[in-house]
């Protein structure tokens, strides 16, 4: 904090510049979006954000042009730096003593429409460090340089029901990493308010994108739904315990010691005639439901690198796609081995 506001030419590192500085930040967030006719929408607490942004999102899709679909407000609460004062003794100037905690501060949500990827949203904290959370959709990714490629396609809500060419696809999907979202970070860096400018950058203060939460799925489809909700009912009755130790650690490919964190046992969740199987390690999942009525669907979900022995920086995405992508397949692995049971080839 001393270094940072040093830089910026204020040798005494008081609150009241930071503060001053997330007012200058919120301010120059309205005139962008006055100037550029964008709404801002104050979310209510507890509302589905994304059912308010969607007809925002959809507008802005509808010109085919990246842009600002709208922007939210929201008080949520952040781990941000906190400061006390001590008084000033025998003259002297006060000190100001800084730390970290949680407190209730203004969000910014940009949400966009991006040509490359869709529908996304970039999140800004208004106070320091002013923490920046991304969301990006990478299939929405795929779609588009599926069609770039002249490759057919029918969608299936997040995923692809049926191609022109399989192995093709399969070689777009493998290609999105680090490059293709840090273009993405950097290009809407460049055009949306922020709290630090140039001058900052220069001196050596900007982001780097770490991985908070990634899900790699893997989508099985058949022609005939029937023989897929069939074959699905059986696979969920003979297999409701894959979170049991026993089994989570060949499925995830780590040991469960006795020191090892987290609620081992598997989750079934049931909304009306849906079942969703839920298997834990540490702070990551992996699920299994039948999707759209015709695709049996295994999703990992890492809401920490390290639970796979992955680092959270960006340039290590690759190798925690490989180990979701492992953690999907032994899953499979595991219930045909456990039962002998597996989809009709001719169904799929």
């Amino acid at each position: 904090m001393v270094r940072f506001l040093a830089a910026r030419g204020f040798p005494i590192p008081s609150p009241a510049v930071v503060n001053r500085n997330g007012q200058r930040f919120g301010e120059a967030v309205r005139r962008f979006a006055a100037d550029n006719h964008i709404p801002v929408v104050r979310f209510a607490k507890g509302g589905r954000t994304i059912t308010v942004m969607g007809k925002h999102l959809a507008r802005q899709e509808a010109t085919g042009r990246s842009g600002v679909a709208a922007i939210g407000v929201a008080q949520e609460f952040q781990r941000v730096a906190t400061c006390t004062t001590r008084a000033a003794r025998n003259g002297g100037a006060p000190h100001f003593v800084w730390d970290r905690a949680d407190r209730r501060v203004t969000c910014f949500y940009l949400y966009v429409w991006d040509a490359d990827f869709g529908s996304a949203f970039i999140k800004i904290c208004t106070y320091f460090p002013y923490p920046i959370k991304v969301w990006l959709n990478g299939h929405e990714w795929a779609k588009r340089r599926a069609a770039q490629s002249g490759i057919g396609f029918t969608p299936l809500a997040n995923g692809f029901a049926t191609c022109t060419d399989h192995s093709a696809l399969h070689e777009i999907c493998d290609r999105l990493g680090p490059g293709a979202i840090t273009v993405f970070f950097e290009r809407w860096m460049s055009r949306l308010p922020l709290p630090l400018g140039p001058a900052d950058r220069a001196a050596g203060y900007w982001r780097e994108l770490s991985m908070r939460q990634i899900q790699v799925s893997r989508t099985l489809v058949f022609d005939r739904p029937h023989d897929g909700r069939v074959f699905f009912e059986e696979l969920a009755a003979d297999n409701l315990d894959p979170g049991r130790p026993e089994q989570v650690e060949p499925i995830f490919g780590r040991a469960v010691r006795s020191t090892t964190t987290g609620v081992f046992a598997a989750r079934v969740v049931t909304r009306g005639v849906d079942v969703t199987i839920n298997a834990g390690y540490k702070h990551s999942r992996v699920k299994e439901y039948f999707k759209e009525g015709r695709a049996l669907r295994i999703e990992t979900v890492i809401n920490d690198p390290t639970d796979l022995g992955v680092l959270r920086r960006l340039p290590h995405l690759d190798e925690l796609q490989a180990k979701a992508r492992d953690v999907n397949r032994r899953l499979l692995d595991h219930e045909h081995v456990g039962q002998g049971l597996r989809p009709c080839e001719s169904s799929l």
